[in-house]
């Protein structure tokens, strides 16, 4: 049997961060590492019980969940913690600052268990999630805010095959959705996608969405 996903919690609501930990522990392939309510302990308790998976809350006191996923999964940091963010509609102007920190994905609060669960799988196993209806309304609404002046979309080395995937990506399609877009399989699809994360020097496609946005090259 594999080894259960080591999972972080942070979240300063004693009662949401509570309902975590109870989530969490009680899944057979998961354990819970430890539970903390402020980013500058999620940063230490990473560095001692060396998580696999850290559910990070955006607005915290002493250090805020941005910062915290920064110093956890940002560029430069010589081993990355996967941080899987949770937010709210009503705080989604940080969630792109939060993809940008580094964070492999997010989820919104009100999440079933269910793909909550889905969701720390997913990260866990070093693939990206990105929720397409949520990346819709949530990158989407930031696109004129992301995306700088002058269109660059001329100066991205892909092919305009590769360039459809990586619009459909941004709008939040996944692959077997994509590959019904552009009608080829989803293993054709998955070969597009690792074409594409290498030649931007992308880690994923949470990268890939926000590179898209801010290269102009979504709506």
């Amino acid at each position: 049997m594999s080894a259960p996903v080591r999972v972080l919690v942070c979240d300063d609501q004693m009662l949401i961060r509570t309902a975590l930990v109870t989530i969490v522990g009680a899944q057979p392939d998961m354990e819970v590492a430890g539970e903390c309510g402020d980013g500058r302990a999620a940063v230490r308790l990473a560095g001692e019980v060396r998580p696999d998976v850290v559910l990070m809350d955006i607005r915290m006191p002493v250090l805020d969940g941005l910062e915290a996923t920064r110093l956890l999964a940002g560029a430069g940091v010589p081993h990355p913690v996967k941080v899987l963010v949770l937010t709210t509609f009503n705080l989604d102007a940080y969630v792109y600052e939060a993809l940008r920190a580094g964070a492999a994905g997010f989820l919104l609060k009100d999440a079933p268990p269910d793909r909550l669960l889905h969701g720390i799988r997913t990260v866990a196993s070093g693939a990206a999630l990105l929720d397409p209806e949520v990346t819709r309304q949530l990158v989407g609404r930031y696109a004129t805010r992301i995306r700088p002046a002058e269109d660059t979309s001329g100066h991205v080395p892909l092919t305009p095959r590769e360039l459809e995937v990586l619009r459909l990506i941004a709008d939040g399609l996944s692959n077997s959705e994509i590959a019904a877009v552009l009608v080829i399989s989803p293993e054709t699809v998955k070969t597009f996608v690792s074409r594409i994360l290498a030649k931007l020097q992308l880690r994923d496609r949470v990268q890939a969405v926000v590179y898209a946005y801010r290269h102009g090259l979504a709506t």
